[in-house]
């Protein structure tokens, strides 16, 4: 087996939440380019068809599921349909989640509960259906979870919300790691970028104040794309990466070298 063919995901399935959009698109798309089959969840069923479309473009089979991530039987049902429809599930994308910014003194808890509930406990619901799923075919998997560099680093903008779910993925993602590696041999990493072209981060891509103050945290002085992502992606899910486990792959132009 070459290098290259240690990323090929051919005969795998793989599950992406969040995929109606943003980043979600583009994994979905280059999971199916490295030869995946693709079961999307996401809670916009039109956008999600879009995505399909991309997909089977590629050749490859795809399903797409009216998800909440929130709601831990929508993750099981996401988990169920792959696997009727699809077969054994051996790759899940953890990027379902929504931004909140909001000074902290204002907040209201409510809004606060939200965005942790639909990034941290949806991933970790997502987590357990896929796990679960694995243990019953009796074999391993991959899970990587979508982090941020806000997880790790502070910026100006009060999003409290936001920081705390991320941080706490990195934690699952270490967690989740030492219990099910050695015994099941379901490998959990992060993947954590930095500012990243998508439609979360319009809102600062869009301000040129914004962006400016953001550029000067980032040695590269520019955003990242999408396709930045893409390597480490596949790295994480593919047999290329299978001595790595409770990591934190960090992509952001050297944000975090500070």
């Amino acid at each position: 087996m070459s290098v290259f063919d240690r990323f090929s995901l051919e005969g795998r399935v793989a599950i992406v939440t969040g995929a109606s959009s943003g980043l979600g698109v583009s994994f979905a798309e280059a999971l199916a380019a490295a030869g995946a089959d693709i079961a999307l969840g996401a809670r916009r069923v039109d956008r999600l068809e879009e995505t399909r479309g991309k997909v089977e473009a590629l050749g490859r089979r795809c399903i797409a599921v009216a998800t909440d991530v929130s709601d831990p039987a929508d993750c099981d049902a996401l988990v169920a349909a792959a696997r009727d429809q699809l077969g054994d599930v051996h790759v899940l994308v953890n990027n379902a989640g929504v931004g909140h910014v909001a000074p902290s003194h204002k907040e209201d808890p409510a809004d606060f509960a939200r965005v942790v509930q639909i990034n941290l406990v949806g991933s970790y619901q997502m987590a357990q259906a896929f796990g679960r799923a694995c243990i019953a075919a009796g074999h391993g998997g991959s899970i990587v979870n979508v982090a941020s560099v806000l997880g790790m680093v502070a910026t100006s903008a009060p999003q409290a919300a936001y920081v705390a779910s991320k941080a706490g993925i990195l934690g699952i993602t270490r967690d989740l790691a030492l219990q099910w590696t050695q015994r099941r041999g379901i490998r959990v990493n992060a993947l954590v970028p930095g500012l990243i072209h998508s439609d979360m981060t319009a809102g600062i891509t869009d301000n040129e104040a914004a962006a400016e103050q953001a550029l000067a945290e980032i040695p590269m002085k520019r955003l990242g794309d999408a396709d930045e992502l893409v390597g480490a992606l596949l790295l994480l899910a593919s047999d290329a990466g299978s001595y790595i486990t409770g990591s934190s792959l960090v992509v952001d132009g050297g944000w975090t070298a500070h």
